[in-house]
């Protein structure tokens, strides 16, 4: 039986979110710490970008792709 009906988004997805979340939390942040933070989303976009690589794709296209998606819809659960 389905115990989790929730769906869980691969191929970087989280980490393009998280990235995206982190980058505007950074943006609200003083002084080194808001370097720190977007250092550390920068960090989380290697993922896809690798998964990007390794398939072929042009891995700058596709990861300004996903950003401009991630900018557009909100978090999950939002209207």
């Amino acid at each position: 039986p389905l115990q989790n009906d929730s769906v869980v988004a691969g191929g970087g997805a989280i980490e393009m979110e998280l990235s995206k979340y982190l980058r505007d939390y950074s943006r609200t942040i003083p002084g080194k710490q808001q370097l720190l933070i977007g250092a550390y989303a920068k960090a989380l976009e290697i993922i896809p970008r690798q998964l990007c690589d390794n398939a072929g794709f042009d891995a700058t296209n596709i990861l300004n792709k996903l950003r401009a998606k991630h900018a557009q819809v909100g978090p999950p659960g939002s209207p």
